[in-house]
């Protein structure tokens, strides 16, 4: 029987190139692509696929948070990242998410085909170089590289802004930050929202990666 997929994906081309080769494959069927972390975690529990692919740069909730929340739900779904973002935090959170995998979208389909049978047999597929980066840290290397200060666009942001911008460049999932805040969660979007428009940046990566100093 193939196994039975669904894609969390905002990019409609892609997600429509790719489904049209897993049409071609009889390993896989994908039953549904969600535009947004939000209409899939109304639409996942009911149709139940067996693995997702999961992008991270979503709309408004990311893949990862999405991760987070839809393991929870659905204690037996499979979570495989499919996304463009190779740096080394987003790696780690979508990991520490619950996601058992993390391909980059280069990734050629066949190759996605076959992590996803990986994934169903229990592995841990990941792209060649974020399995490097994977092993690297447990060997010591520094996954995280800091700028030595943040950059001057950060100074529009209120200390509280600060504070949550501090949590999401260490890792923090929505919920941490909101825990060690005191914080509810949707206070922490508010505040995310705002850094993001302050910023003018579209996701965590970027928000991340300017605080850093670093193009992405």
């Amino acid at each position: 029987m193939p196994i039975r997929i669904a894609m969390i994906e905002d990019d409609q081309p892609f997600a429509r190139t790719l489904q049209q080769y897993f049409e071609l494959m009889p390993a896989v069927t994908c039953e549904a692509v969600f535009p947004s972390a939000e209409e899939a975690l109304l639409g996942v529990p009911s149709l139940a696929p067996e693995v997702l692919l999961v992008d991270i740069n979503l709309p408004q909730k990311s893949g990862i948070e999405f991760v987070d929340e839809i393991v929870q739900q659905c204690p037996g779904i499979l979570c495989l990242m499919l996304t463009m973002y190779e740096e080394s935090p987003l790696i780690f959170d979508a990991l520490k998410a619950g996601a058992c995998g993390y391909l980059l979208k280069r990734t050629p389909p066949q190759e996605i085909v076959t992590a996803i049978e990986e994934a169903k047999a229990g592995g841990s597929p990941m792209t060649p170089q974020i399995a490097r980066r994977v092993v690297g840290f447990f060997q010591g290397e520094q996954p995280r590289p800091v700028a030595a200060s943040p950059p001057d666009d950060t100074l529009a942001l209120a200390e509280r802004e600060r504070e949550v911008l501090d949590l999401l460049t260490q890792g923090y999932l929505y919920k941490e930050i909101a825990d060690s805040l005191q914080l509810s969660v949707h206070t922490v979007n508010t505040y995310v929202r705002r850094i993001y428009e302050k910023l003018q940046v579209r996701s965590r990566s970027q928000a991340v990666a300017k605080y850093r100093g670093f193009a992405e």
